[in-house]
């Protein structure tokens, strides 16, 4: 443990202590608002404290177990060998735990979130590129025993997608696949290659947390609805009936058009979640922006527009440009094998987020 980290957790059980002390005072219990402000930073702190305390004492019985270590007595060293040895391991595991504790939880990690994947620079292959994406996604979800609903789909006439939107809903969701969202490149050989020239491409994915009523107030008077034919697949009834809908969020120009649905008022429910969603995703942004720290702490900016990994078939290979990480299991990513790739991309920013907790 750094001395940087002591330092922390002294300066944490130091504040502990003081809101202890708070607590107890009179003036502060007839104060019904503060007395709730001190008892929530409590309890916000405990079990870092907790920890750090149980360090202290384990800390304490290593070093009276090292210390009988020097004795002549051989039953009376052999059992001190072993104390050590427990204590030692009970150490380092509540290093790693207190390690845990001082990283900032991130309050969406248990959020659904909404999953826009779009076609980029590369024509017909980026949309089949983005078309593996999402059944490389959807596997993944199915491995965790997620539900996968999509919203939305525009596809091309050779199988791919254009562009696509769907729920994910499950425990720990955001959490995991935080860090996907931004530019997805492909280099491989298309179907529709003759010569065998590589080709590079591209792909851009956006996980959003989902939003709730609570989170985001949308006031009417703010949006314009229009309703239309729709132009895509489903059949006669689809076509001939003003079912899609496109709903304008006009202070920020944010725009969500539904028509996978034949009802009108299920296409606007549809169209009203990603809303919510995109609304609340501009709303993080901002406060990212705000806090320089905040922005260290994540795996690059999460910005959409950044280059973050790329798929090589030649090389059978996937790297994590952001952390400069490479495995050469690229069929097996493609088919939802995502743990190590996202465990990489998680202890990155876990890092980077308890050093600014150190250090701030």
């Amino acid at each position: 443990m750094t001395d940087q980290v002591l330092a922390k957790l002294r300066a944490t059980a130091a504040r502990y202590d003081e809101l202890s002390r708070l607590l107890s005072d009179p003036a502060v219990q007839a104060d019904p608002a503060t007395y709730r402000t001190h008892s929530k930073a409590l309890a916000e702190i405990q079990p870092t404290v907790e920890c750090f305390r149980e360090i202290q004492q384990v800390e304490q019985e290593l070093a009276d177990a090292r210390e009988m270590l020097g004795g002549g007595d051989a039953e009376l060293q052999a059992l001190a060998t072993d104390e050590a040895r427990g204590l030692e391991t009970r150490l380092a595991s509540l290093a790693e735990q207190v390690r845990v504790l001082l990283v900032p939880r991130d309050p969406n990690d248990d959020r659904n979130v909404v999953l826009e994947i779009r076609a980029g620079t590369g024509g017909d292959e980026a949309a089949l590129f983005a078309g593996d994406l999402f059944r490389m996604y959807s596997r993944f979800a199915e491995r965790r025993g997620w539900k996968v609903d999509v919203l939305s789909t525009s596809e091309t006439g050779v199988g791919g997608l254009k562009e696509v939107v769907a729920t994910i809903e499950g425990r720990g969701v955001y959490r995991h696949m935080k860090y996907e969202s931004g530019v997805h490149r492909v280099q491989r050989v298309p179907v529709t290659e003759a010569s065998g020239r590589i080709h590079t491409s591209t792909a851009t994915v956006a996980v959003l947390p989902e939003a709730e009523d609570v989170d985001i107030q949308i006031d009417p008077k703010d949006l314009r609805i229009d309703t239309f034919c729709s132009s895509g697949p489903g059949g006669q009834s689809v076509n001939t009936t003003y079912s899609a809908v496109r709903v304008t969020h006009l202070p920020s120009g944010v725009v969500v058009s539904q028509q996978d649905e034949k009802s009108q008022i299920k296409n606007r429910q549809k169209a009203m979640k990603v809303l919510r969603s995109r609304l609340y995703d501009i709303e993080m942004r901002k406060q990212q922006d705000a806090i320089a720290k905040e922005r260290r702490g994540q795996v690059g900016t999460g910005d959409r527009a950044e280059k973050i990994r790329t798929y090589n078939f030649k090389e059978n290979r996937v790297t994590d440009h952001r952390i400069n990480f490479t495995m050469h299991q690229l069929e097996d990513a493609l088919d939802g094998d995502l743990d190590e790739l996202i465990r990489q991309a998680e202890a990155h920013a876990e890092a980077s987020k308890l050093r600014d907790a150190v250090e701030g």
